[in-house]
C-alpha cells in the first residue's frame, strides 16, 4: 500500500482538487481511498454530488475502508503546526504541499520545508496562470534555489476545476475538450509521483 497525503500552511490552493485528483490517477492503477480529514469535508461533499471512481470516506471510517487498498489519499486540514507536519510525513510515502505560484506563498512554503527537514515531500505548484504568465516557472526556480524539492509539473489554474466539483466528477470525466486539458496536468503528476515511489 502506497500512503500520498496532501497538505499545506494555506488554504485556497487547490489541496483537495489535488486530491481528489490524484486519487482519480490512482484508481487506474489499483484500489483507492481518498481520507477526507479536512473539517471542511471538501472530498466527501464533491463525491456526495456526483461519482467519483474511487471510495472517499472520512478520518472515523477510513480504519474500515484502507485495508486491501493498494492507494490510500489522504486530504489534511490546511494549516498544520510543524509538529503535525513532521507527524504526517513519517506516516506517508510522499507528502504532497499545493502551492500558489504567488510571492505570498513562497515564504510559507520555504518554512515548511524548513520544518520537514529530511522528509519525503514535494511542492506542487497549483493555479499556475496560462502562458504567457512565468509566474509558475519563477516560482519554482525560487522554490529550488531555496533547497525545496519540487514537481517538475504544474496544475494549470481554469474555471473546469469549480465546474468538476460542482459535479461530483474527476476533471477528466467533464464533456468539454477544452476543460479536459487540464486533465493532462494531474496526469503528468501521477507519473511523476509514479517515478517518486519506486
Amino acid at each position: 500500500m502506497k500512503i500520498l497525503t496532501v497538505t499545506g500552511y494555506k488554504g485556497g490552493v487547490g489541496k483537495s482538487t489535488t486530491a481528489v485528483h490524484l486519487a482519480t490517477y490512482f484508481s487506474e492503477k489499483g484500489k483507492t481511498v481518498l481520507v477526507d480529514g479536512d473539517p471542511n469535508r471538501t472530498s466527501v461533499g464533491w463525491a456526495s454530488r456526483g461519482s467519483l471512481p474511487f471510495t472517499v470516506a472520512d478520518e472515523r471510517q477510513a480504519m474500515r475502508l484502507v485495508p486491501g487498498a493498494n492507494y490510500v489519499i489522504i486530504d489534511t486540514p490546511a494549516r498544520p503546526n510543524s509538529d503535525d507536519l513532521k507527524e504526517l510525513a513519517k506516516g506517508c510515502d510522499l507528502l504532497v504541499l499545493p502551492t500558489a505560484p504567488d510571492v505570498l506563498s513562497l515564504q510559507p512554503m520555504l518554512e515548511t520545508a524548513r520544518d520537514l527537514g529530511t522528509a519525503q515531500y514535494r511542492a506542487l505548484l497549483t493555479i499556475v496562470p496560462p502562458y504567457p504568465s512565468r509566474e509558475g516557472e519563477l516560482m519554482r526556480k525560487d522554490l529550488k534555489d531555496g533547497g525545496v524539492p519540487v514537481f517538475e509539473t504544474m496544475i494549470r489554474r481554469t474555471v473546469g476545476f469549480a465546474k468538476a466539483a460542482l459535479a461530483g466528477l474527476p476533471i477528466r470525466d467533464l464533456n468539454e475538450e477544452r476543460i479536459k486539458a487540464a486533465w493532462a496536468d494531474y496526469q503528468a503528476l501521477g507519473d511523476e509521483i509514479m517515478e517518486v515511489l519506486k
